[in-house]
């Protein structure tokens, strides 16, 4: 992900994105095909930084893998507030086999629009397994990583243009790419192929807050949470719910065994401070 310069086209996305912290988070491309955990293709986006931001006249854009495939067109998304921590869903292309998402997308792609101006009644269909894709502060055809109207760039699998010096895991039927790093302008090392998650906006509910403490030492649970932080706790669901309450210890570990599988968000009080993490139960 790269600052943004004043060009008089991107004055707005420019003020939203100057902290520079709103990311592409997970992308999942095998939506309704046939072995697909999820019938829809999806992006989403996710701000890592300390304050709120909006998101403003920007568009996402999508190509194929290969060096001769460029970005033909581009979807007009809407205005986007995000909170620090609150992730944003958009659904893309849906097949017929899969699960529906778990969760209500926050945007629903039904259209795009080539560069030449014609518009398609259709959303952004990624391939399953390897892909580029760019989240830009205009409407403008993106060419590089590196051109100053990306906001952030995330090649997978097999893709021909990348950030760093890698590209990010190849997906899979049954596996997303998903940031796990922050954001070191490298897709190889920032993503993994892991289990999907799709989580929309509604889980920035008062009590989940940004930090950079970390107070959970396995995001990944079978049934049991370990701990390495005093905290009163409180276990959300992907719609927001509170499933569980407790007060752990630094040390120690909580019970989930009674919990279904899927994602969650543990929220807490640590040193005075409001934290939160995303679990996956398996």
């Amino acid at each position: 992900m790269k600052k943004l310069y004043s060009l008089l086209a991107t004055v707005v996305a420019t003020i939203a994105f100057s902290q520079g912290k709103i990311v592409i988070n997970e992308i999942y491309g095998a939506g309704g095909n046939s072995g697909a955990t999820y019938t829809c293709d999806y992006v989403e986006l996710k701000n890592i930084g300390d304050a709120p931001l909006t998101l403003t006249g920007a568009s996402l854009q999508y190509a194929a893998s290969g060096s001769s495939s460029t970005f033909n067109s581009y979807q007009a998304l809407p205005e986007i507030t995000l909170s620090p921590n609150q992730t944003y869903l958009i659904q893309e292309a849906c097949g017929t086999n899969g699960a529906p998402l778990p969760v209500t997308a926050d945007f629903v792609g039904t259209t795009n629009t080539s560069f030449t101006g014609t518009v398609y009644n259709t959303p952004l269909n990624f391939a399953a397994s390897n892909g580029k894709v760019a989240l830009v502060s205009n409407y403008s055809q993106v060419v590089s990583p590196t051109d100053a109207n990306v906001i952030d760039f995330v090649g997978y699998g097999t893709a021909s243009l990348y950030e760093g010096t890698a590209p990010a895991p190849a997906a899979s039927t049954t596996k997303s790419v998903e940031r796990i790093s922050g954001d070191s302008n490298n897709n190889g090392a920032d993503f993994a192929a892991v289990t999907p998650t799709p989580t929309n906006s509604t889980l920035a509910v008062s009590d989940i807050t940004s930090s950079k403490v970390k107070f959970i030492k396995n995001t990944l649970v079978t049934n049991t949470i370990e701990f390495s932080a005093k905290a009163n706790v409180k276990i959300y669901s992907v719609n927001g719910q509170v499933v569980k309450t407790a007060a752990v210890n630094d040390g120690t570990s909580l019970d989930i065994s009674a919990l279904a599988k899927g994602v969650y968000v543990v929220a807490g009080d640590v040193d005075g401070h409001s934290v939160s993490q995303k679990i996956i139960k398996k």
